[in-house]
């Protein structure tokens, strides 16, 4: 055990942390939310729960989930609920590429060789940054780097779970920051446009509306995440003295430097495939409007990471000896399976609980009714801003959906920001900052079961405490960090993005 010594602080986190794994296991935890969900449904349903949705001016009711077609719902929907849960494809398709990988022995050894000659004082850093640019290539960040991570601080012989929460508050906490512009982007950048409409008919919010907010906030957060993880959850955290061992940290091998070389090669092939398809005119790569943003290489990119870490696997492993036959390749997608048994069931119960919620209306009710109450409040805009950032952080721990919840908020806020002379672009960097802050904290984050299941990999007894615990310092500080920095950017009046001003002239619609 750690001789640390925690402060008052570190002391309450650490009641936090003990409180969070007092509570029964996730699956069951899980299982008591979809109960809690039946009975408040029924309740809101009694007392007549209601309220209009702003995008399309309809009533919201909240449906009974106890009445007879509830219960129908419940019955016929479970078995696609669960299979229909967006994390558990993904992960399976994934770790079978993985797995390829992991067994040839590809993935250690470049990790080896990552660490032969990387400066210890940057791994945080770039574990980090990594997590942050990971989320323009769809949910890799969850799949790829955040347990890699701990492998990598666990052979370094610090605490693999510092590493993986590092990991975690990039990729999760981070999410709207980016140098690129990802998926998300034109998503948001739509239900924007749609907003401002109510305003001004012809306002166009183009995809690019926060890049330049965005691209400063990816140093920001990276800056951040690194100070937190180094100076409060590792030497929380202490050293770790679990079961799992570490892999040494030794110089390579002729033969694994010639598997590398070998499989080094196979990937410049990929990215030849990739560039050819991407780059001219109508690739064959190319999304359906002819542009990379949607394309499959993006939208899809499970499947590339599939195929291609199982070709860099194969290659591997045959280079060094770890592969014989066609049997050892599936013997290695078999082993990735095993590692996710505790996943699929924690999975059943959570997807029960999150369709359940949807199903329910009681999230989209608590979006509506809060955004009310926010709307009627007649403060300054700085401290608008600081209540906005707060309440879409706080709406974000009971809806995960980004894009689900902007469709509810934009209608609202939008408006309003334009009528006090601010731009809709401005209204949705406030809102993608008060989004990200509380990624770390919500189970209704979809890929919240897996991080418990990576935790639960170094520590048998890791739960809901034990990541609130590690990530609740990284939201803290995101919150008061991007804050400050968000005000700072709109006193100085820089541009959001190209084309993307603060400001909105609201005289220009008075007739």
């Amino acid at each position: 055990m750690s001789s640390y010594q925690p402060s008052a602080n570190r002391g309450f986190i650490r009641f936090i942390e003990k409180g969070g794994n007092a509570l029964p296991h996730p699956a069951i935890l899980f299982a008591l939310f979809a109960v809690i969900t039946l009975l408040v449904s029924g309740i809101g349903y009694w007392l007549n729960w209601s309220g209009i949705h702003p995008a399309t001016g309809e009533p919201v009711e909240v449906i009974n989930l106890l009445s007879k077609e509830g219960l129908h719902r419940i019955l016929l929907g479970m078995v696609s609920s669960y299979t229909g849960f967006a994390p558990l494809g993904i992960v399976m398709v994934a770790m079978l590429g993985i797995g390829v990988a992991e067994s040839s022995g590809l993935i250690s050894t470049g990790i080896k060789a990552l660490l032969v000659k990387a400066p210890p004082r940057i791994i945080t850093f770039m574990v980090v940054f990594t997590g942050i640019l990971s989320n323009v290539a769809s949910d890799v960040g969850y799949i790829l780097i955040i347990p890699l991570a701990g492998t990598i601080f666990h052979s370094l012989g610090r605490h693999p779970m510092a590493g993986m929460a590092a990991a975690f508050a990039g990729v999760s906490g981070g999410f709207s920051a980016n140098l690129l512009i990802g998926t998300i982007d034109p998503l948001l950048a739509g239900l924007s446009t749609e907003a401002a409409q109510i305003i001004d008919p012809d306002y166009y919010v183009m995809p690019t509306a926060n890049y330049y907010f965005m691209a400063a906030s990816t140093f920001l957060i990276t800056f951040l995440g690194t100070w937190v993880a180094e100076k409060w959850v590792e030497p929380r955290l202490g050293k770790y003295n679990g079961g799992v061992e570490r892999e040494a940290i030794e110089e390579l091998t002729p033969l694994e430097r010639k598997g590398l070389r070998r499989t080094g090669w196979v990937a410049l092939v990929w990215l030849a495939i990739i560039l050819i398809g991407v780059l001219p005119d109508n690739g064959l790569l190319r999304g359906p409007d002819n542009t990379i943003l949607h394309s499959p290489l993006l939208r899809g990119f499970i499947a590339f990471l599939f195929l291609i870490g199982a070709s860099l696997g194969i290659v591997y492993g045959y280079t060094v000896g770890k592969f014989k036959n066609s049997g050892d390749v599936i013997e290695g997608m078999n082993s990735s399976f095993k590692s996710l048994v505790s996943f699929l069931v924690l999975v059943f119960f959570a997807a029960q609980f999150v369709a359940w919620f949807q199903w329910s209306n009681l999230g989209v009710l608590l979006a509506i009714n809060g955004a009310e109450l926010l709307q009627n409040i007649n403060i300054g805009m700085i401290p608008l801003v600081i209540l906005f950032i707060i309440f879409a952080g706080f709406i974000n721990l009971f809806m995960g959906s980004a894009s689900a919840k902007w469709a509810i908020m934009a209608p609202v806020f939008i408006p309003i920001f334009m009528l006090l002379g601010y731009s809709p672009e401005m209204s949705q960097a406030v809102y993608r900052v008060g989004d990200s802050v509380t990624n770390v904290l919500t189970p209704m984050m979809s890929y919240f079961a897996l991080i418990i299941v990576y935790f639960q990999k170094y520590d048998k007894k890791a739960g809901f405490g034990t990541i609130v615990a590690n990530m609740l310092p990284f939201s803290i500080t995101f919150f008061i960090g991007w804050t400050l920095f968000l005000i700072i950017w709109i006193v100085l009046g820089i541009p959001l993005g190209p084309e993307a001003p603060l400001y909105y002239d609201a005289g220009q619609i008075i007739p």
